[in-house]
Parts: C-alpha cells; structure tokens; sequence
C-alpha cells in the first residue's frame, strides 16, 4: 500500500507540475500517458508524427496510439540506461543535429522558411531535434547492450532455414561479379598551377573587403552540396573532415580572413571560419578541382583500346594484364576483382555499383569486356579510364542455404534479437507504473497489458 501510494503521489505531482507550468506560460497542455515517473505530452506526440511525416516515414496504424506507446517503449529504454549509466558525447548529438537543419534548409531553401513549417524559432527546432536525437542514440546504444551477446551456430542456421516455409525466403537480387583495369591520367602542373593561382586571387578579394566569401563560393565552388550556401559546411567534427581540410580549418581564428590554400583528394580549397562550438566548427569553403587534359584521356583510351584487342585475340587473358597494367590498387593483384566493401564479399547488386559500371555491366555478357569508359572514381574523386568485364552473373532468386548462407543467418540473427528485445521490454513494462489518460486507451496496442485493471 505505501508503495502504491508513493506511485500516486509521484503522477500527482507530475500533473500538478504540468499544471503550474500551464498556466504559468499560458499555453494548453496535456499529459496522456505517464511511465514510472515521466510524463508523455499530447505536443510530444504531435511534434513526433509531424516529424516521421517530414522524414517519409509511414505511421502503421493510429498515429495517436502507435506514437505514444514507441514513445513510452523509448522510456523504458532511457530509464534503463541511467540504471547503466549509458551515455552519448554530445559532439555526436550536435553533429546528427546540424546535419538534419542542413537538410532541411537545403530543402526547404532558407531557415525562415524552415521556421515557417515547423512553426517555431530555429533555436527552438534545434534543442527538440537535439533531445530527439539524443534519446534515439541511447536507445539504439541499450539496444545494442542487450542483444550484444547474440550469436548463431551452422547447426542452429540449417535448422532455421528447414523450418522456414519456402514462400518466406527473401528473393535475392540479381548480382554481379565484376573485374576492373584501371588507369588514371595525371593532372597536369599548369592546370593546377591555374586553379591556386584563382583561389589565391580569391583570397586577396575577401581579405581586401572587396567580395563576400559567400558570394564567391556560390559563383565558384565545385563543391555542389554546399556551393548554393555560400560554401557553408555547418557545424561538423574534426573526423568527418579530409585531415589536411581539418588541420587548417580549426587552426583558424579570424572570421575575417581567408586560409591558405589545402589540397585535399577531392581537390583545392580556401576556407573561411564562421564559428567554433566545443570540439565542433562550422565555415565556409571553396572547392577546385584541376582537369585532366583532353590529350592524357584519349592516350589512356587509346592504351586500353589495345590491351582489349590484345585480350580478345588471346594474346593474355584480362587477368594475366590487370596486375602489370593497372593503376587501381584495390583491384590490380586480385586479377581486377572489385571487392563490396558492405558485405566483404566480390558480389555486388547493381544498385551498390557506381552508376557508370552499372549501366556498362548490364550491356554485358559473362566474360565480356567493355571498351573503355571514363568516369570518376569515387573512391578518390578522379577521373579514370577504364575496362570491364563481367566476370559472373547470378539472376534474383529465393535464398537458398549454399549460396546465400548469410543472408539465412543474418535472419536467424536478427529474430533472436527481435525475441530478447520483446521479452525485455515486456517484463520491464510489468514493474513499471503506467498510467494512460481517458480517451487515450482504446487502442490496438503492440504490448499487451499498458492498461492494467484496479
């Protein structure tokens, strides 16, 4: 009885602090669930549903039953990870968060006009997507705590796969195997001697006062995600960066001025500092990149030509060439073989292809070369001549235990995490105090027994 009565006066005071605050900022208020200690707001629940809308994301059901019990679930989580001491920096919070202001002024076109959707001041959409953020990263962290010990045998994956009813195997895409010779033609000195002579000129304008930072970095930049923000990064860390982009970026102190010029893979950039904010900074940049010559492509296409005619009439086999005539170290001493490197292994479905192998793949026939095609490589961001072969082809199918052995495990993997997942969230719903508001309880919930009877 003591601890019953304890459990109430912890909601009535919850409720009567809601109350205060009410009426002490004269907005309308309303707690709908209450877990252990913790209240749920109708404005938290609305603000979730306008958020997963804005992401895409489709709400399975009732959003006003489904929102607030995957929040209360998030609860349990959070208290959990107290109990644990379960943390996430803040540098990481901040970074997720910048990144999804970003997009949303990316998309939106300014940050009025992210102001006007969400109805609220910036700083305001800032510290709930923080809150937002943080809470899903804790989660995901419990989450991974839980189930970190999750592992499956041979035996238990064949036993799994004999009781899977045939029509529930997944139906693997096609994949494709697929070799590459590749040779990158050199940027010539003058071409780069060309661009760091523009960003130096650049440079002399803004530190003169003569041109805006901004103003030149739409005009200029070759970096196309930040090009139309007038070159702004927003707040990022130190690992996301190219290191040598990093080492003069946050050794930067004047927003006045302008860095020296870094060479980074992706090119030449100048860069301006706009604020630093804890192990965060955000600024501003100009990106060039030096062209490889007409001339030195067509030399490059011509030499392939060649070792394509000199395979197709046996003088060696693509093989035989790749390690002696390929630039790409990746590839070049395993016969030219790409490796994926999401799954480990040398199959690839055309979507993880770089879109121009893809579309030169999907012309070929097992064991064909292509002619040569130039792209960029996205590896390093140049440009690249290269051949093709299509090594091997498998077409979609149901997954089967030989061939896809991991996809079977990943499944089993993946359903005992489900069953740990369930059975915990279940029992720590049992020990924890629920409370569900009138008008908020006629719902075809997920877990059974929220609502407990008197």
């Amino acid at each position: 009885m003591k601890k019953i009565a304890f459990i109430i006066c912890a909601l009535c005071s919850v409720i009567t602090t809601v109350v205060a605050q009410v009426a002490q900022n004269n907005i309308i208020e309303e707690v709908v669930w209450v877990v252990g200690d913790e209240p749920i707001y109708r404005s938290e629940v609305e603000t979730q549903i306008q958020q997963m809308k804005y992401d895409g994301v489709k709400i399975e059901g009732d959003p006003y039953c489904v929102i607030p019990e995957m929040i209360a679930v998030q609860k349990l989580y959070l208290h959990q990870a107290k109990l644990d001491t379960i943390i996430v920096p803040e540098s990481q919070v901040n970074q997720e968060v910048d990144m999804r202001i970003n997009y949303f002024i990316d998309q939106l076109g300014s940050k009025e006009k992210v102001e006007e959707y969400f109805r609220k001041p910036l700083k305001e959409i800032q510290e709930e997507l923080a809150e937002y953020v943080r809470n899903n990263n804790i989660v995901q962290e419990v989450q991974r705590t839980l189930v970190s010990d999750v592992k499956t045998t041979p035996a238990e994956v064949r036993k799994f796969y004999n009781t899977l009813p045939k029509d529930s195997l997944p139906t693997i895409p096609m994949q494709v195997e697929v070799q590459v010779i590749a040779i990158y033609p050199q940027v010539p000195q003058q071409e780069i001697d060309n661009v760091k002579a523009q960003l130096r000129e650049f440079s002399e304008q803004v530190n003169s006062g003569e041109r805006e930072f901004s103003t030149l970095a739409i005009l200029h930049s070759e970096d196309p995600g930040t090009a139309m923000r007038g070159g702004e990064l927003g707040f990022v860390s130190k690992g996301t960066l190219a290191p040598e982009f990093a080492a003069v970026a946050f050794n930067l102190n004047d927003t006045k001025k302008v860095s020296k010029i870094v060479e980074t893979e992706f090119g030449y950039h100048i860069i301006q500092l706009i604020e630093k904010r804890g192990d965060q900074i955000n600024c501003r940049h100009i990106l060039l990149k030096p062209r490889v010559s007409n001339k030195d492509i067509e030399a490059a296409i011509h030499l392939l030509d060649s070792v394509r005619n000199d395979i197709s009439t046996e003088k060696f086999t693509f093989e035989e060439a790749a390690p002696y005539i390929s630039q790409d170290k990746e590839t070049r001493y395993n016969k030219g073989l790409m490796s994926n490197a999401n799954t480990g292994s040398t199959r690839f479905e055309m979507r993880e292809l770089p879109q121009d192998i893809a579309k030169t793949v999907a012309t070929l026939k097992e064991g064909e070369v292509s002619k040569p095609i130039t792209t960029i490589d996205v590896k390093n961001n140049k440009e690249v001549v290269m051949l093709i072969k299509l090594h091997s082809r498998r077409e979609a199918h149901k997954a089967d235990l030989v061939n896809d052995y991991q996809v079977i495990a990943n499944m089993l993997e993946a359903q005992k995490r489900a069953k740990i997942l369930q059975e915990w969230i279940e029992k720590k719903r049992r020990d924890t105090f629920v409370r569900i508001k009138e008008g908020w309880r006629n719902c075809d919930f997920k877990y059974e027994g929220w609502i407990k009877e008197n």
